[in-house]
């Protein structure tokens, strides 16, 4: 089996819509992530350009945009000890007066696991009540959470930016913009960088200079279209995808469908997407051959993981 096997067998398939058995063994929720090893990681940390860094991560703060119209949580942040809070209601357990020398502060968080910059996992979306690989709610969902997925390994690897935007001469694609395969080779043409199996693609639409009003950013979002998909993954090899939006374009071209690009993505191609991914000063910096390296948070059982992405650009001749 080539390292880059770009298509799997099928578990079940109904009207044409595939989910994919792992080659990598029956637990596997991984996908294409199993590429990755430790001499890969290797080759490509010793390609960095550390002269230069880029964070691809955005803020999280109160009243960004979340995806909540299906009741998810947004993101919010509160207090759970203040100085003076503390030393009246001594919940610290210290003496009276200590917290006056000593003031204490503390806070939490709740969001949607899909809130600002993450990974999606391959048991966010299905086909069939089927996940990549055969995972199910019969088999492998517990009261809160998946039994499996949400750990990753530690992300090193060679990425590339298709900065769709620029190269369609515009600063933001248009409101539900389609992204073509003729999108997506003419970005290749005109930036004169090839992406190879086993890259992470970037695909920069622009939208992220809406970032952070959710009335402008979210609604009707430009994004892949299926066509498009299956090209980055079937032709290209794309180890993940990661988009500066929602990834895929919103409303759907074919009705009576949710998020179908997503669908395909995990539980055919067992490729994961990042969203939301910050591509303004790749962009700005003209850097489209890159080092991308990233941690998803370890959350057992999860959907998708909070992360934090750095990238470097990869040296010339490398």
């Amino acid at each position: 089996m080539s390292n880059f096997q770009l298509t799997y067998d099928a578990l079940d398939v109904r009207d044409g819509l595939q989910v994919s058995r792992s080659p990598w063994g029956e637990n596997d929720v991984l996908g294409r992530l199993n590429w990755m090893t430790d001499s890969t990681r290797a080759a490509a940390l010793a390609e960095a350009d550390g002269s230069s860094v880029f964070d691809l991560g955005v803020t999280y703060e109160v009243g960004m945009p979340c995806w909540v119209e299906a009741g998810d949580p947004k993101f919010d942040i509160y207090m759970t000890h203040t100085p003076r809070g503390t030393a009246i209601d001594r919940l610290s357990g210290a003496d009276p007066g200590v917290h006056d020398r000593y003031p204490y502060a503390g806070a939490a968080i709740s969001m949607y696991s899909h809130a600002g910059t993450h990974l999606c996992s391959l048991t966010h979306f299905g086909h069939n009540g089927m996940f990549w690989n055969g995972v199910n709610e019969f088999d492998h969902l517990a009261s809160r959470s998946w039994t499996l997925g949400g750990v990753t390994p530690p992300i090193a690897v060679r990425a590339v930016l298709l900065d769709v935007a620029a190269a369609r001469g515009v600063e933001e694609l248009a409101a539900s913009h389609e992204i073509t395969v003729e999108d997506l080779t003419l970005t290749i043409d005109a930036q004169q960088t090839t992406p190879r199996s086993g890259d992470i693609v970037l695909i920069r639409t622009g939208r992220m200079r809406q970032w952070p009003d959710p009335a402008a950013f979210l609604p009707s979002p430009p994004g892949l279209g299926m066509a498009a998909a299956r090209y980055l993954c079937e032709e290209v090899g794309a180890m993940c995808v990661g988009v500066d939006c929602g990834g895929e374009v919103l409303p759907p071209s074919e009705p009576g469908t949710f998020l179908p690009v997503h669908c395909y993505m995990f539980a055919t191609a067992g490729t994961p997407m990042f969203e939301n991914l910050y591509l303004e000063e790749l962009s700005a910096a003209g850097v489209h051959d890159l080092v991308f390296t990233a941690a998803p948070l370890k959350i057992a059982g999860t959907t998708g993981m909070p992360v934090r992405p750095i990238a470097y650009p990869r040296r010339t001749g490398s």
